[in-house]
């Protein structure tokens, strides 16, 4: 089962490549910019995710799929990397695949030539990691 929070991640990981999520069947579609602020998912991106979440939305789905986002938070359902991109993809837990990835659609993807799409990174939490790493392979004076 995909959890809230990997739903949130892959579906801002499409909005960067501007696939949007489309409610009301095909009557309005979000997508929200930027998606990220800094270390954390922008506002626009948060109300985006509140509005995909209410009740009042309806069904969601991201463009290019069929699965809505509310059985992706079913048991059924889980989140995985796709072969050909390496973008998280839904995949049915029983029963038949999905057809297609939503890259199937983007002529231009993948490109190794451009960064790939990333969540929130706490640069200062980074940085303490690698100061971290370096700091345990300096050889000791006392050896």
């Amino acid at each position: 089962m995909a959890t809230q929070q990997e739903v949130k991640k892959y579906l801002a990981y499409w909005f960067q490549l501007g696939k949007k999520v489309v409610t009301g069947n095909g009557k309005a579609s979000f997508l929200p910019q930027p998606v990220l602020k800094g270390d954390r998912y922008s506002e626009e991106f948060e109300a985006c995710w509140q509005k995909i979440l209410s009740p009042e939305a309806g069904d969601c789905y991201l463009e290019g799929t069929h699965e809505t986002i509310a059985q992706l938070l079913t048991p059924t359902w889980e989140l995985a990397p796709c072969s050909r991109c390496n973008m998280p993809v839904a995949m049915r837990n029983v029963g038949m695949p999905t057809l297609l990835c939503p890259c199937n659609d983007i002529p231009t993807w993948p490109n190794s030539e451009l960064p790939a799409p990333r969540s929130p990174v706490n640069t200062q939490e980074q940085l303490i990691a690698i100061r971290d790493r370096l700091l345990s392979n300096i050889p000791s004076k006392n050896n």
